[in-house]
C-alpha cells in the first residue's frame, strides 16, 4: 500500500458521526499498527490534510479539504444543475432535498437543501446510506447492468430494516421498476419513518452520476405531494439529461417509452 492509499484510507474513517479521531480510533478502524498510524497522521497534518483539535490528541480534516470540496461542487456542471432542480422542488413542497452520489456500496450526500416545513426529516451530509436499501441508491444502481449489480453483491445484501430488499432477486426486481418508470420510492428502509423519492442523471463527458432526492415524513406526506415530487424530479432529471446528452437516464428513457 502506498502512502497515498494509506492517507485515503484514513480520510475515509471520518464521517458525519466521526468528525474527530485519535490515533487509537484510526488504528481500530483500519486494523493498522499504532506506530505507523501515528507517523501517518502526523505526516498528513504536516501536509495540510489534517489538523489537530486544539491541544488534544484528536485529528480532524483540514480546511484545505473543505476548500477542495467547495471547488469540486463549483466545478461540476451536473451538480449545479441537479442542485437547482432539487432546490426548486424543495421550495414548492417544503420537504428536504439532497443531491447524492455513489461511493462503493453506499450513497453519500453532496448537497443538502433544508425544507421549510416545521416537521421535516433528513440525514446529515457525510452520513452514508446503503445503495440497495435507499431510493437514491437504487436509482444509481439502475444505471448499471444486472451482471454488474450481481458482481457488486456476491454475498448477502445489507438489510438495515425489514423493508429493504431481502435478496438479490428482489433488489433486481425493484431496479427493473426504476428503469421502467424513471424514479424510485422508499418508505422507512434506511431511516425509520422517513420516505424518499429519487431519480438519477449523469454527465457522459465527465462520467459523473448523481441522484436527485426529496425526503419527507412518511406518515404525513399526501398523495398530491408525492405526485408533485415525482413530477418535479422526473421532469428535472429529463431536462438535465437532454442538455448533457445522458442517454442512459432512466427518467428520460421512461418518458420516451410513454410517448
Amino acid at each position: 500500500m502506498t502512502i497515498l492509499d494509506a492517507a485515503s484510507d484514513v480520510l475515509r474513517c471520518f464521517t458525519a458521526e466521526r468528525r474527530e479521531l485519535t490515533v487509537t480510533d484510526v488504528c481500530a478502524l483500519r486494523g493498522a499498527p499504532k506506530s505507523s498510524t501515528s507517523r501517518l497522521l502526523r505526516a498528513m497534518r504536516d501536509a495540510g490534510l489534517l489538523e489537530t483539535v486544539g491541544d488534544s490528541k484528536r485529528y480532524r480534516p483540514s480546511i484545505l479539504l473543505f476548500e477542495l470540496g467547495q471547488a469540486y461542487r463549483a466545478g461540476s456542471t451536473l451538480l449545479a444543475r441537479a442542485h437547482e432542480v432539487v432546490s426548486g422542488i424543495v421550495d414548492q413542497v417544503g420537504h428536504t432535498g439532497y443531491v447524492s452520489m455513489r461511493e462503493g456500496l453506499d450513497v453519500m450526500g453532496l448537497a443538502y437543501m433544508a425544507g421549510r416545513n416545521i416537521l421535516r426529516v433528513g440525514t446529515p451530509i457525510g452520513r452514508r446510506l446503503p445503495l440497495a436499501a435507499s431510493a437514491t441508491g437504487r436509482t444509481l444502481l439502475a444505471r448499471l447492468g444486472d451482471d454488474e449489480i450481481r458482481a457488486l453483491y456476491p454475498g448477502a445484501l445489507p438489510q438495515p430494516s425489514p423493508l429493504a430488499p431481502r435478496d438479490l432477486d428482489e433488489l433486481l426486481a425493484r431496479i427493473a421498476t426504476v428503469r421502467a418508470r424513471g424514479y424510485e420510492v422508499s418508505d422507512g428502509e434506511a431511516n425509520p419513518g422517513v420516505g424518499a423519492i429519487a431519480s438519477a442523471v449523469g454527465d457522459p463527458d465527465t462520467g459523473e452520476v448523481v441522484s436527485l432526492c426529496v425526503t419527507y415524513p412518511a406518515a404525513t406526506v399526501t398523495p398530491a405531494e408525492r405526485s408533485q415530487i415525482i413530477d418535479g424530479l422526473v421532469d428535472g432529471a429529463c431536462a438535465i439529461a437532454t442538455v448533457l446528452g445522458d442517454t442512459r437516464c432512466a427518467a428520460l428513457i421512461a418518458r420516451g417509452a410513454d410517448k
